[in-house]
């Protein structure tokens, strides 16, 4: 029997995390899916009841689960904490804690939803990228870090960019596999003009492609890869890049697609056990309100069904399922249109669970 930890996090994550946990549950009932749910604590809500974003129990089940399905983390409310303690803390000592170095970000428009990107309907229609982020090493996580007080008094600020060939290759992998699986073009994203640790990724990515002979692989530096993911986006299939550049690039592909409440993520180990969430924050201003997007939630159990579970079809029928209810005419207010009903997180949860019915 597999086991899936539900940490529902702060802010709008418990509200959409319920209505995935409704869609976990259909597939249980209806559609034969084997599974334990277990809940602990993470981020602020962790922090209030213990004192820390990631108590040690959490950890630990995070550890002995074969899946860990995510809210959102964060708000206001902590921001005065000291930054050891923070809520964010708790999701990257998830990722370093459960070694999950591959970052799963797909930006993909559904044809329902052209008109709710920012781009013109013709340069966005079919989108379909995937964005492959290295997660537990770069600046994030480099030392030394800090601030500290020079002798003249001035305070100064300092992070350490480091990646060895060993990260840089063990993420490449994972890349190249998925572009094989797809389209077969990878492209890989640095800063290698000005950085030398990003000039020894372009390397390293270079020597794979040996092992790839079926996978185009092309570079571009990440100003350029910004620039040109607005004004052609389609040109991409799979990236794949640093955790800094990642985390930037994925959040602009994200807002190509209409609203970034509509995608999912997963964060993988060397295994395939993985973390999924959706790839927007927790929204505090929102919080409560009943109207946040539950679909990159539940989307992400979708991805949760395929790379952890071994379940494609019944990931396929989560996919359907949202097109359908967005077929339907149904939106949240971030993807709302001037003819579409608008409707509430609850109600967008049941309509999926219906659609699965």
């Amino acid at each position: 029997m597999k086991r899936v930890l539900v940490l529902p996090g702060d802010g709008i994550g418990p509200e959409i995390v319920a209505e995935a946990v409704k869609v976990i549950q259909c597939l249980r009932e209806r559609h034969g899916l084997e599974l334990v749910l277990e809940e602990a604590l993470v981020g602020g809500a962790a922090y209030d009841a213990t004192g820390q974003p990631l108590p040690a129990e959490t950890l630990e089940r995070a550890r002995a689960a074969d899946a860990v399905l995510l809210g959102a983390v964060g708000g206001r409310k902590w921001e005065g904490l000291d930054i050891s303690v923070r809520p964010e803390k708790g999701l990257l000592g998830l990722r370093e804690g459960l070694q999950l170095f591959a970052n799963l970000r797909p930006a993909i428009l559904y044809p329902q939803l052209a008109d709710a990107s920012s781009l013109r309907p013709e340069v966005v229609a079919g989108l379909d990228i995937m964005i492959v982020r290295e997660l537990t090493g770069g600046i994030y996580f480099g030392q030394p870090r800090g601030v500290r007080t020079g002798a003249d008094g001035r305070r100064e600020g300092f992070n350490t960019l480091v990646y060895d060939e060993t990260e840089i290759r063990r993420i490449g992998r994972v890349a190249f596999g998925i572009a094989r699986a797809r389209n077969g073009r990878l492209c890989s994203v640095d800063k290698a003009n000005v950085l030398e640790c990003t000039e020894l990724w372009r390397e390293v990515m270079t020597e794979l492609a040996a092992e790839y002979p079926d996978v185009e692989l092309s570079h571009m530096y990440v100003d350029n890869a910004a620039m040109q993911l607005v004004r052609s986006p389609k040109q991409f299939d799979v990236v794949v890049t640093t955790n800094l550049f990642g985390d930037i690039l994925s959040d602009e592909a994200a807002m190509l697609t209409g609203s970034i409440g509509m995608l999912p993520s997963a964060s993988l180990d060397a295994d395939g056990k993985g973390m999924y969430e959706p790839i927007h924050g927790s929204a505090p201003d929102i919080a409560g309100q009943g109207v946040a997007n539950p679909l990159a939630t539940i989307l992400s159990v979708a991805m949760m069904l395929r790379y952890s579970l071994g379940e494609e079809a019944l990931a396929r029928r989560i996919e359907t399922a949202v097109g359908e209810v967005l077929d339907q005419g149904l939106r949240t207010p971030d993807i709302a249109a001037a003819d579409s009903r608008v409707v509430g997180t609850r109600e967008m949860g049941d309509a999926v669970v219906a659609a699965l019915s």
